[in-house]
């Protein structure tokens, strides 16, 4: 790598360390980390092994969305390659923030090995991330509607959700013609998704005991995944607790309660873990599988 290109991976390192730092340090001035981590040592195991295993179902619900947007191009891959190369992406996503991201490994490796031109692999993995944060959108929406029972412009903006969709629609049609035959089932392998990780956070929470204000802690849950999908932090550690503190004291007017982000941290170590599991295709190359078949993408 260019010296130049080199330089410019640890900055963008060093930046997003020191946003994670900062959001963990401002955190820590409003909660009692260790009130946090007692709340999530006294959890109940079974509902965390529950959480874990819709996480690990939502993803590979999301690994077939990225698939469908790979055969719009034309590259047909196996849905079990798919998945590994799905689970090396999380793993560099999480634990090599600084380097090749997982999305752009994908690029470079599928475009490397099958000729796939790189402007629709990127296409690809740009509307995959598209679709989650539309189905976490729509989500949130409908959350906050219930949350403030139609006040608050939360009708207004759940009317708006078929205008939102609609435009959504023109822009892929307009923009990324290839992928308009897989706008409708990654809609709605988005949206569920996004269900399957609403699902872990109700595990979560009642995993730690939490049965109240169950319905503003999911909306605070779907707001604090967009933000920390924004590359400025590692793996969204920080950012979501930093959504959890800011969420329940504006909603709830709960202050100085570790209550809030115990959820987003036991979320984070459920991806953390179920990450690392990537590990293993950084040394056994998905790749390597010539039932993989290539496709002719359009230029």
């Amino acid at each position: 790598m260019p010296l130049k290109e080199t330089l410019k991976s640890a900055a963008k390192l060093l930046i997003k360390i020191a946003v994670t730092v900062v959001c963990l340090w401002y955190v820590s001035r409003k909660i009692d980390w260790g009130k946090s981590l007692s709340i999530i040592q006294n959890s109940n195991w079974l509902w965390l092994v529950a959480a874990t295993g819709l996480f690990v179902v939502s993803k590979i619900v999301s690994s077939f969305r990225l698939n469908i947007y790979f055969r719009n191009i034309g590259l047909e891959i196996s849905q079990s390659q798919n998945l590994q190369l799905y689970w090396l992406g999380m793993f560099y996503n999480l634990f090599l923030p600084g380097g090749i991201g997982g999305d752009a490994y994908k690029v470079i490796l599928l475009n490397r090995s099958y000729r796939t031109p790189a402007k629709l692999l990127t296409a690809a993995v740009l509307l995959d991330r598209i679709s989650g944060v539309t189905g976490l959108g729509i989500l949130a929406v409908i959350y906050y509607y219930f949350f403030f029972n139609g006040a608050d412009y939360s009708l207004p903006l759940l009317l708006l959700l078929p205008v939102g969709i609609a435009v959504y629609y023109f822009v892929v049609k307009k923009i990324f013609p290839s992928f308009v035959s897989g706008f409708w089932p990654t809609l709605w392998l988005g949206l569920a998704v996004q269900a399957l990780q609403v699902l872990c956070a109700y595990s979560i929470m009642m995993a730690l005991h939490i049965g109240e204000h169950q319905t503003a802690y999911i909306l605070i849950f779907l707001l604090s995944s967009i933000v920390a999908i924004l590359p400025f932090t590692i793996g969204g550690l920080g950012a979501r607790e930093v959504v959890f503190l800011w969420g329940s004291s504006t909603l709830l007017h709960v202050t100085n309660d570790p209550t809030p982000v115990s959820i987003s941290i036991s979320f984070y170590l459920i991806t953390l873990i179920i990450s690392f599991i990537g590990v293993y295709w950084v040394y056994n190359n998905p790749m390597n599988d010539k039932k993989m078949i290539m496709g002719q993408g359009a230029d």
